[in-house]
C-alpha cells in the first residue's frame, strides 16, 4: 500500500524527534572558520570522507589564507596539496577557477543564493546547500550519500538522482529542519544505518523505518 505524503510527514516528525535526542549536538563534521573555507573543504569531500579533509585542511587553509592565495595558486602545487582527498586534478583546478570567478564577479566573497553558487567550478547543489545552510543559515537540503542511502530505505522517496532525492525530501521535511535532518542523517547513517550491514535490531528508529518492517 502506497503511504500518504502526511503519513511521511508525520513519520517524519517522529523521526526527527528521536534524532534530536540521539544526535543532539549533530552539525556538519568539516572543520572551518568562514564560507570560503567551508566552500572549499566541501568541494574536496566529494567522493572522500569528511575526516581526510579535516586532516587535509589545516595546512592547507594555512598556506592559502584568502581567495587571492587561491586563485594565484600554482595548480601542480595544489595538487599536492589535496593530493590525498582523490580526484586531486579536477579538484585543484576547479578550486583555483571558482576563487577567481569569486575576484572577478563577487568582490572575492562568497555569495548567498544558489543560482550565484552553481555558476562557480566545482560548485553543485550539494555543496551550495551545504554552504546556504550551515554559513548563511538559508534552508537547504543537503543530499550526499548517507542522505541517498536512509531516505530510501525510510520510504521518503524512491529516487536516485540527487536533485530528485532534495524535491522529494522538500515535499515531507519542514524548511526550518531542512539543514539539521540532513546532518542527523550522516550521523545516523555512520552510527547505525551502513550501507553494507545496517544495526537494524538496535537502530532507536527501526519501529519508523520500513526497511526493518517489510
Amino acid at each position: 500500500m502506497r503511504e500518504s505524503l502526511d503519513s511521511k510527514r508525520k513519520r517524519a516528525a517522529e523521526i526527527y524527534e528521536i534524532f534530536c535526542n540521539v544526535y543532539e549536538d549533530a552539525d556538519c563534521t568539516l572543520d572551518y572558520d568562514n564560507a570560503l573555507q567551508l566552500l572549499i573543504a566541501t568541494q574536496l569531500a566529494a567522493q572522500c570522507t569528511d575526516a581526510r579533509v579535516n586532516m587535509v585542511t589545516p595546512l592547507l587553509f594555512k598556506k592559502y589564507p584568502d581567495v587571492y592565495a587561491f586563485a594565484n595558486a600554482d595548480e601542480l602545487e595544489l595538487r599536492e596539496d589535496i593530493r590525498s582527498t582523490g580526484f586531486f586534478r579536477n579538484k585543484a583546478k576547479n578550486i583555483i577557477g571558482c576563487c577567481r570567478m569569486l575576484i572577478d564577479k563577487y568582490n572575492g566573497e562568497v555569495p548567498n543564493t544558489m543560482e550565484e553558487l552553481l555558476s562557480l567550478p566545482g560548485v553543485g547543489r550539494k555543496t551550495a546547500n551545504l554552504v546556504l545552510g550551515d554559513f548563511f543559515g538559508i534552508p537547504g537540503v543537503v543530499v550526499d550519500t548517507h542522505a541517498t542511502r536512509l531516505s530510501n530505505r525510510m520510504g521518503f522517496t524512491k529516487e536516485k538522482d540527487p536533485y530528485k532525492i532534495e524535491l522529494d525530501l522538500q515535499k515531507i521535511l519542514p524548511e526550518e529542519i531542512w539543514a539539521q535532518f540532513c546532518h542527523c542523517l550522516v550521523y545516523h547513517g555512520r552510527e547505525y544505518c551502513d550501507a553494507r550491514s545496517p544495526k537494524c535490531d538496535i537502530c532507536p528508529i527501526a519501529h519508523l523505518c520500513p526497511k526493518k518492517n517489510v
